[in-house]
């Protein structure tokens, strides 16, 4: 496993809600990541925790460890940019013959499903942490999309 897999392992579990450890286990390696529970603050700021993460070749244990990110949610104009919170191919929707997440002018609330994003095989659904109405998509579907990168501009409410 190189370290820009790892960099993904890492991203992916930092994205997720449900998951709070991965562990990976191969002949002569295994790496461990835990993740601290994240806590909201105040809407609409929000803070992103890092990850722990321990590589052990064989038995020797080597601590590697990402810097926590603390950020708000981009506001330009009014409007707040919902971002991907990890690599992967962005979808609108569940499967081509499904209706749309989100279509611009739609109401958005926290725990709304707005995209998929697939990384590694699995498909995450994205969910809106703010409540609003969707502006714009600044994305094309099935194209692939950068961790942070801005996915819709939302109109708070």
């Amino acid at each position: 496993m190189d370290i820009k897999e790892i960099e993904n392992l890492i991203k992916f579990v930092s994205a997720q809600k449900n998951v709070g450890e991965v562990e990976i286990e191969k002949k002569d390696f295994k790496i461990v990541i835990r993740k601290p529970i994240t806590q909201m603050v105040s809407a609409p700021q929000y803070i992103q925790a890092a990850a722990p993460v321990s590589a052990a070749p064989a038995l020797s244990a080597a601590p590697v460890a990402a810097a926590p990110v603390a950020e708000k949610p981009v506001v330009a104009d009014n409007y707040i940019t919902i971002k991907s919170p990890m690599i992967g191919t962005f979808y609108r929707s569940s499967s081509p013959d499904k209706p749309l997440f989100v279509n611009v002018g739609d109401e958005v609330k926290p725990g709304k499903a707005v995209c998929i994003i697939e990384a590694m095989k699995l498909f995450n659904e994205i969910e809106s942490e703010i409540s609003g109405k969707i502006v714009k998509v600044l994305v094309d579907n099935a194209t692939p999309v950068e961790y942070d990168q801005p996915l819709f501009l939302v109109e708070p409410n």
